[in-house]
């Protein structure tokens, strides 16, 4: 690499894209954001959580990024074989914190996520563009250990109702990514997503005695950067577990 190279690598800003409850949840030093979303991938909730929304000894499910011909290749019984574009958030980080916001993030992400180049879409003047190229992105390969794969809805919603863990009911999880994949755009879906969402609070229903249409569940709040302490050297302190987010990064 050049001195033009590294100069112009030097000024890139630090983007992080997050598709799941970094949706929800952003991280720290955000100095701007934009919905925008990847082509040729799905989200599906094919990662075990052992640390955030479930325990080693009852792990929970968490969303992963998978792509589309990986997916298909062990997972022809898909509720959604025709999903292929994922939506979520594209976070600019303020340059001084730019070391802190990578360490918390590598520390969010530390169950089973390893990293890949992606590119980002988006729409301008109604026109379908890449806006990020070669963005980085966390993403649950097929054999990191906790990989679960393709499980039925009905199998993957009574995991999901049942588990808790340091982040809080695994459910509560699925409940708030829904609405704020609602809320990015009027073209924002996910048909996963949604259909795990309606089964949950169908099982809310049953098990709770009321209506699923009035299921409670906690209301997202206004969304704010997440605050972390600054650890001596700079980093952020892990002393906290924090949700896995789903990110890409720039």
């Amino acid at each position: 690499m050049g001195p033009i190279e590294k100069l112009e690598e030097q000024k890139s800003p630090f983007i992080v894209f997050g598709y799941g409850s970094l949706i929800f949840k952003p991280p720290p030093h955000v100095i701007s954001e934009v919905p925008g979303f990847l082509k040729g991938y799905v989200r599906r909730f094919a990662q075990a959580s052992h640390d955030h929304r479930g325990t080693p000894e009852n792990p929970g499910r968490v969303v992963t990024l998978i792509h589309k011909e990986e997916w298909d290749s062990f997972s022809a019984a898909d509720a959604f074989p025709d999903d292929d574009v994922v939506w979520g958030i594209a976070y600019e980080i303020d340059p001084q914190y730019e070391a802190e916001v990578r360490d918390y993030l590598d520390y969010r992400e530390k169950d089973g996520y390893t990293m890949e180049k992606i590119d980002i879409y988006g729409y301008e003047h109604g026109e379908e563009k890449v806006v990020i190229h070669g963005a980085y992105c966390y993403v649950g390969k097929s054999d990191n250990p906790s990989f679960i794969g393709s499980e039925p809805i009905d199998q993957l919603s009574e995991i999901i109702w049942r588990s808790v863990g340091p982040s809080g009911p695994n459910k509560e999880y699925v409940y708030r990514l829904a609405e704020a994949v609602r809320s990015l755009a009027p073209e924002s879906h996910d048909s996963h997503l949604f259909a795990l969402e309606t089964r949950l609070k169908e099982l809310d229903a049953e098990r709770l005695g009321i209506p699923s249409e009035v299921v409670p569940h906690p209301p997202i709040p206004a969304r704010k950067p997440a605050e972390h302490p600054v650890a001596s050297n700079g980093g952020t302190e892990a002393a906290a577990p924090d949700d896995d987010g789903g990110l890409t990064r720039h």
